[in-house]
């Protein structure tokens, strides 16, 4: 019996984290909707309307969703301001659990769901700017055989990627390197033998539901009214470069 069998719930899923806006509803059998735009800095008019859309695609209201869950960082500053205040508005209003998953664990868990038979290593990147990269490493662990449970070798960092900086892991196995900042920095990785880049991986909402069932299954879930997402470095505003703002 699955954690939305048990708690009888619809469960909502948002992505923000990057450029991607990622919406999807999710039931015991799981993810059932999805709506994705990789429009850029659209993100404030795409995320509602999608969860709109998704509501009634699927014949329901916002009462039948029975838990949200969002993308925690680290990723844009904006698009994870848009996300989580949205997530905790509704779950404000609906009076109903919130839960957060790390970006890069969301990130390599749907990696590992869509490639069921690689045992490799997995490296999400999402682009910090010039060549710096928030990255991590995870190694996939099936539950019961089927589910995806990934375990995390080494915690989300703020790299500046340079040759030879993961040849530590590289030199245990296969390393396949995912995210917007993958393709930017594998020519620095890729001299590598057990490197390997999948460029047509897109980060979708739907990566959150493996870790947020285990959330639900744990009874873990935020603080709504405390929760804040994970910048892992400081904002910095920068000049205004549009015409007539100073």
């Amino acid at each position: 019996m699955s954690a939305l069998e048990i708690f009888k719930v619809k469960l909502l899923l948002i992505e923000t984290a990057t450029q991607v806006c990622s919406v999807a509803i999710a039931d015991e059998g799981g993810v059932i909707a999805e709506r994705r735009s990789t429009e850029p800095n659209a993100h404030s008019s795409q995320l509602t309307p999608f969860i709109t859309q998704l509501l009634e695609a699927c014949g329901l209201r916002p009462a039948d969703i029975g838990t949200v869950c969002v993308s925690a960082g680290p990723g844009s500053y904006t698009g994870l301001r848009i996300g989580v205040s949205t997530a905790k508005g509704l779950c404000y209003a609906l009076g109903i659990p919130l839960l957060s998953v790390p970006t890069l664990q969301s990130m390599a868990a749907q990696y590992y769901a869509q490639h069921p038979g690689y045992d490799g290593l997995v490296c999400p990147m999402i682009d910090a700017r010039r060549m710096e990269c928030y990255t991590a490493f995870y190694a996939n662990t099936a539950v019961d055989g089927q589910r995806t449970s990934v375990s995390e070798l080494r915690g989300t960092q703020a790299d500046i990627i340079a040759e030879g900086i993961y040849d530590d892991y590289l030199d245990r196995g296969s390393v396949t390197f995912i995210g917007d900042g993958a393709p930017k920095c594998f020519p620095l990785l890729g001299s590598h033998p057990n490197a390997r880049l999948d460029a047509a991986f897109a980060i979708s909402a739907a990566g959150l539901l493996p870790v947020a069932l285990q959330k639900l299954e744990s009874g873990h879930q935020e603080d709504v009214a405390y929760f804040e997402p994970f910048y892992l470095k400081d904002f910095v505003a920068k000049k205004s470069v549009v015409r007539g703002l100073r």
